[in-house]
């Protein structure tokens, strides 16, 4: 399989489905394609991060690799007061992610293509959310955690998902590099969900 998620334009031929989700207690439709990431519904790890997630109400939340858009959408539940940004660099996904969110009647978020941080440079956000795109490899990873701590303001909190399997280790050792307080909050078939705090008043 050579045409994987992590590209701007997917060149899989296009195979919409519409696949249902229970997350927070909240019921989704979201619509999925081929090339972009589980397209056959919602992966275990996103749902892991999603049920372990601590946001305040007025939170700026920025999803990162939002793929067709089940973090952040189900993180816009739960911050009624703010916005989730969420980006990707597949157009495929985010033409999706923005489907999604009206089709299930979600307005306090956007929506945005971009190689990374790039259409998010200059912002600020209090949380980062991200199942990172393990197939791109460590270097990609590794930038979303070391450029990611730049748009958090003081006490911000980077929230990652990843696999024991897939490069947890590293990973935390990268996070611990970086910022000044990092916890496993929890792990599940082999799913670690990371919290990496940048110094300053913590969100509580």
């Amino acid at each position: 399989m050579s045409d994987h998620y992590y590209t701007q334009k997917p060149a899989a031929k296009q195979d919409r489905q519409i696949h249902e989700a229970m997350l927070r207690g909240k019921t989704y439709r979201f619509a999925t394609d081929a090339g972009v990431f589980s397209k056959t519904g919602v992966d275990y790890g996103s749902r892991v991060l999603i049920e372990a997630v601590q946001l305040n109400a007025a939170d700026e939340v920025l999803d990162v690799g939002c793929g067709y858009g089940p973090i952040g959408l189900a993180a816009s539940s739960l911050v009624p007061q703010g916005r989730v940004t969420m980006i990707d660099i597949n157009e495929r996904a985010v033409e999706l992610a923005m489907y999604n969110a009206a089709h299930n009647g979600i307005s306090n978020v956007e929506v945005l293509q971009s190689d990374l941080y790039a259409a998010v440079q200059g912002r600020s956000f209090d949380v980062i959310l991200t199942n990172p795109p393990i197939r791109a490899g460590k270097a990609v990873v590794h930038r979303i955690f070391e450029e990611g701590w730049s748009l958090l303001r003081p006490g911000g909190q980077m929230w990652v998902v990843i696999q024991k399997k897939q490069g947890a280790p590293s990973a935390w050792t990268k996070l611990e590099a970086l910022y000044d307080k990092v916890e496993e909050i929890t792990k599940d078939k082999g799913y670690r969900i990371f919290r990496a705090v940048k110094q300053g008043s913590e969100n509580s």
